[in-house]
């Protein structure tokens, strides 16, 4: 999806009806996204799933606030969880998410 080639990726999408509800929900995810805590979450996350406790002791944060950025993160389909006993064990929804991760780290070490 290179704009480089003079070809606009975009323009069968831009036909759509639902396009504008679709950059709704991307201007939300990039909103969701734009909270560090909510980041450092994604990023610990990534490769690997985590209970909230655990999370909360490696990002020196509070078992709440974990719980609160997840709950979020959640809404906006950036991570699952899945029943384990007592804990609810948390990961990325999927591979969508780490390329996002990916690309923008990519993007902003390039500046």
């Amino acid at each position: 999806m290179s704009l480089e080639n003079g070809k606009d990726p975009f323009k069968a999408m831009r036909k759509r009806e639902d396009f504008e509800e679709a950059l709704y929900d991307l201007a939300e995810t990039f909103r969701v996204l734009g909270d560090l805590t909510r980041v450092r979450i994604l990023m610990a996350l990534v490769g690997s799933e985590s209970c909230v406790r655990d999370l909360a002791e490696s990002l020196d944060l509070s078992d709440s606030a974990v719980s609160h950025q997840l709950r979020i993160l959640r809404n906006s389909r950036l991570v699952k969880f899945r029943k384990d006993g007592k804990n609810a064990m948390y990961s990325i929804s999927d591979e969508h998410v780490a390329t996002i991760f990916r690309e923008g780290l990519e993007h902003v070490e390039g500046l």
